[in-house]
């Protein structure tokens, strides 16, 4: 099945409708973005809708719009990280995102980060695309690999290829196939292979700035998240800067270093445990704890219930696993 055939998807019509309804629905699947108009108060024609299939979550996203921007204020709002691996289904959209700049055309691919800002560009122009949710965490956790994020994959590509029929199978495989987990790890390994980076960034602390350090700070973060020894001053020795001087860096973004990496090792747990809390006999909450850089299980179930408002035992127990 080709998945830009799927009628779905693709349907010889479509409907209008208003532009907050539109935002509304947008905002229920992706989180927080502004879309804007080029006209006022006219309709939008498209439509944002969510899809659960074979255990993966995806948004079918399609407008006129003049842009849907997503800013750092948004970013903070959400406490669900994902990339988005969105496949360009009709029409055409400039994506604007981490510095870099591509068009997507029909069968193009792309991987976009939630935690960076973004910019759709449409131009009034109809455009009609499918993203898939992948959990950051996961994808990143117990890899060293990086991915070129914003990096676009053209619809011939060989790996654009694969991704689509990959979705495809995904879309036609319900949720009770015995082989749904084995695919949608499948689909996060074939994703890690298509947008897998083969440079390395080079950085000299002595003339860079801040916001470069950053990007390398946060780019170690992702790929060691769950080493015992990632700290402040390990990043501070990795990147060649004294710890006051990252230190000062972090204060220059509002937040501390300590917070970012708890934050996201909290995200990786609570991915986890929304994959296995259907199965029996899974993993425990501490087996969860210890895998995502806890050790401490005490602070694990404090920091969760804080930074999620429930406790990781009411997440495990919405699908019968096992919770201690």
């Amino acid at each position: 099945m080709e998945l830009l055939h799927t009628r779905s998807l693709v349907p010889s019509k479509w409907s209008a409708v208003s532009c907050d309804q539109w935002a509304d629905d947008l905002h229920s699947i992706c989180g927080s973005f502004n879309p804007r108009l080029i006209e006022r108060g006219r309709p939008v024609r498209g439509a944002a809708r969510g899809i659960d299939v074979c255990g993966m979550q995806f948004a079918h996203v399609s407008n006129d719009l003049d842009c849907v921007h997503r800013n750092w204020d948004d970013i903070r709002r959400d406490t669900v990280e994902h990339l988005f691996l969105i496949v360009q289904l009709e029409g055409s959209c400039g994506v604007d995102h981490v510095g870099q700049q591509a068009t997507l055309d029909v069968g193009d691919c792309i991987l976009v980060d939630s935690t960076k800002p973004t910019t759709f560009h449409f131009g009034g122009n109809f455009s009609n695309h499918l993203s898939m949710h992948l959990p950051r965490q996961t994808m990143y956790s117990g890899k060293r690999d990086k991915f070129d994020i914003a990096r676009k994959l053209e619809g011939f590509d060989t790996m654009a290829i694969m991704l689509r029929a990959l979705i495809a199978k995904i879309m036609s495989t319900p949720d009770s196939d015995g082989n749904s987990a084995s695919l949608q790890e499948l689909m996060f390994n074939a994703t890690r292979q298509a947008f897998v980076s083969d440079t390395d960034v080079l950085l000299n602390p002595m003339y860079e700035s801040a916001a470069r350090r950053m990007q390398m700070v946060d780019m170690l973060i992702d790929q060691h998240l769950t080493d015992a020894n990632l700290s402040a001053k390990w990043l501070a020795t990795r990147i060649g800067v004294s710890i006051r001087t990252l230190q000062q860096d972090f204060h220059g973004v509002g937040i501390t270093c300590t917070t970012i990496i708890r934050d996201r090792r909290l995200r990786l747990a609570k991915e986890k445990i929304e994959q296995i809390k259907d199965v029996k006999g899974g993993r425990t909450i501490a087996e969860v704890a210890y895998s995502a850089g806890f050790n401490d299980i005490s602070y694990f179930n404090r920091s969760f219930k804080e930074l999620f408002d429930c406790a990781p035992t009411d997440c495990l127990r919405q699908g019968g696993g096992k919770p201690e």
